[in-house]
C-alpha cells in the first residue's frame, strides 16, 4: 500500500488545485485535437463536435487513470489519483469520478483540503509523485 499524503510539500502529497486545473487542460486540449482529427466531417463548434470531444475527453481519463493511475495530463504533471486509503481505485470508482468531473459543479465544490465533491464521492485523493 503507498504511504498516505500528509506532509504539505514533496511527494505523496496533496496536489494543489492550480496543478489539477492544468492537468485538466491538457487533457481537455489533448480530447479536443483528437476530435477534431478523428472527427473531420463535423465542424468545429458545433453540437456533433463538442459531443465527440466531451466522449473522448471521458474515455481518455477513464482508460489512462484505469491503467496508470492518472489521466494523460495529470501523468505529465506528475500527479496521481489514488484511493483515500492509498491504494488505486477501481473501473467503477473512477467511472464515476470521471462522469462528475464532466458535470463540472461537483468538480469546482472543494472542501478545506481542495478536494473537490467528485474525489469526495468517490473516496479518492489527488497526490504529487514523481517523475519517472
Amino acid at each position: 500500500m503507498s504511504p498516505q499524503p500528509d506532509l504539505m510539500f514533496g511527494e505523496n502529497t496533496y496536489a494543489s488545485v492550480g496543478r489539477r486545473i492544468v492537468a485538466l487542460c491538457i487533457d481537455w486540449f489533448a480530447s479536443l485535437g483528437i476530435a477534431v482529427l478523428a472527427f473531420q466531417q463535423f465542424v468545429y463548434g458545433s453540437p456533433e463536435s463538442m459531443l465527440a470531444t466531451v466522449v473522448i475527453f471521458y474515455a481518455e481519463i477513464v482508460i489512462f487513470t484505469f491503467l496508470m493511475g492518472a489521466s494523460f495530463g495529470q501523468r505529465i504533471i506528475s500527479l496521481r489519483v489514488i484511493n483515500i486509503d492509498g491504494g488505486r481505485l477501481s473501473l467503477w470508482r473512477i467511472m464515476l469520478r470521471t462522469l462528475l468531473i464532466v458535470l463540472v459543479i461537483p468538480a469546482l465544490v472543494m472542501d478545506s483540503d481542495g478536494r473537490g465533491l467528485h474525489d469526495r464521492i468517490v473516496r479518492s485523493r489527488v497526490i504529487r509523485v514523481s517523475k519517472g
